[in-house]
Formats: C-alpha cells, sequence, structure tokens
C-alpha cells in the first residue's frame, strides 16, 4: 500500500469543466478527464510561465511531483487536441487555497503559503531572511 497523497493547493478555479471539438455532438466524442490539479499546474507552467520549483511550492508538493503533474496534464490535453476527444475537468486530490496562510518576504518579495505557520517567524524560502509578513 503507497503512502497517501497530499492534497494539492489550487490557487484558481475558472468554474469552467468542460472543453469539446467545435461542431461534433458529444455522442460522437470520446471524452478525457483532467483533474482540477492538473489544470493549475499547466496554468502555473505553462500560461504563468513559473518554474517547476516555484510551481511545486505554490500547490505544496515536491518539484518532482509537480513535473509528474505538469507531464500527465500536457499529455492529457495534447491527446484532446490532436485526437478530437472533449475534456472534462473535475476531481483530483486538491484543495481551494486564498491568499490567506499566504507569506510575502520584506526583503525580497517573495510570497509561498504556510500551511501550518509556526510559533516563531518564518525564514524566506528564496533568500532565507526572518522577514516573513502576511501578504495583502
Amino acid at each position: 500500500m503507497g503512502r497517501p497523497h497530499i492534497k494539492r493547493c489550487v490557487e484558481y478555479n475558472p468554474g469552467v469543466s468542460y472543453f469539446k471539438p467545435r461542431g461534433i455532438p458529444m455522442d460522437q466524442l470520446e471524452e478525457i478527464r483532467l483533474k482540477i490539479d492538473e489544470r493549475e499546474a499547466l496554468r502555473l507552467a505553462d500560461l504563468e510561465g513559473l518554474s517547476q520549483e516555484e510551481s511545486g511550492r505554490r500547490m505544496g508538493v515536491s518539484r518532482a511531483t509537480f513535473g509528474r503533474i505538469v507531464e500527465r496534464a500536457r499529455k492529457i490535453v495534447a491527446d484532446a487536441l490532436i485526437n478530437g476527444k472533449a475534456i472534462h475537468v473535475e476531481g483530483g486530490n486538491y484543495e481551494i487555497s486564498s491568499r490567506k496562510g499566504l507569506l510575502e518576504c520584506g526583503k525580497c518579495g517573495y510570497e509561498w503559503h504556510e500551511k501550518k505557520p509556526p510559533e516563531n517567524q518564518t525564514k524566506c524560502p528564496s533568500c532565507n531572511t526572518k522577514d516573513a509578513k502576511p501578504s495583502k
């Protein structure tokens, strides 16, 4: 039995959950599923242009895990585009995050989420200073 998966942080949920090729009735289309956390990985890496390390931090997973998520998401989207399949965005192991728990470094401006803020001041993961404050 494997380890339980950590819930991925999703910052943006646009409310759109279905994409299909134009002009083809649904009953003639094969449907594939893209998980909500996979869509978030595409948003962070391909739309915002963030590194895998930064994207992983924003989603609360390691760089390697983020790499696997985004690779799987790209394969699903490519399959749908090349083979004319509908994409249904649903499910996955995620939680919608907000700016709550988001910290910002007063020195370098780096932002990151702390799932369990410690009692003492947190160090910035980017510049390692202890100048963290809640982000606005």
